[in-house]
């Protein structure tokens, strides 16, 4: 059966070199099951290992010029395959020396309470270029910046496009910086 099974991939791939499009997608149909249970047998998290899968698919879809017709298919696979994991392993290694899990214990609370995103606290300066803001444009800087909304809810709320309250939050953001520009300027005596 892996004869026939080597047999079968390897001609796939030597016809999907050559542009035949449905051997590709024959080989791809096979490799894909057979792909998710190696991997599954390497990888314990399943979303971690369907993404391994995909990254494999991909570096196969990108060096398969670099297979050769004379050699066995599998190997070659597999050690696309070897590397994909590792890759991911090294990857999870280094996120996790720089995160730190919510789930931890013994955390510390804050000792300062947290200011609410209903009350933020701006600078006289930068509250003053905030209120000589038109209503649509003050807005928009507020629920994006000071109260952290997304674009899209942001636009929600108000009832806007997103290309509209991007718009309405850049022409904001330039009429408070020129406003503070020329408050500055009159303090230095211009």
């Amino acid at each position: 059966m892996d004869a026939e099974r080597e047999a079968r991939w390897r001609s796939w791939m030597v016809a999907a070199q050559a542009g035949e499009g449905a051997a590709y997608e024959k080989l791809l149909a096979e490799l894909i099951p057979y792909l998710r249970r190696f991997v599954g047998r390497r990888v314990l998290n399943f979303a971690v290992a369907e993404d391994v899968v995909q990254n494999i698919l991909i570096s196969m879809h990108r060096g398969r010029a670099s297979y050769r017709a004379e050699h066995r298919f599998t190997p070659w696979l597999h050690a696309i395959a070897r590397n994909a994991i590792i890759d991911q392993a090294r990857n999870e290694t280094r996120r996790s020396r720089r995160e730190v899990s919510l789930e931890a214990e013994g955390v510390a609370e804050p000792s300062t309470p947290a200011v609410e995103p209903s009350s933020p606290r701006l600078s006289p300066e930068l509250d003053g270029a905030l209120n000589a803001l038109p209503a649509a444009q003050r807005e928009a800087v507020e629920l994006i910046h000071l109260h952290g909304f997304s674009v899209a809810e942001a636009a929600q709320r108000v009832g806007a496009t997103q290309a509209a309250l991007k718009v309405r939050a850049h022409r904001g953001y330039r009429a408070m910086r020129a406003h503070i520009e020329a408050l500055r300027f009159e303090e230095e005596g211009g």
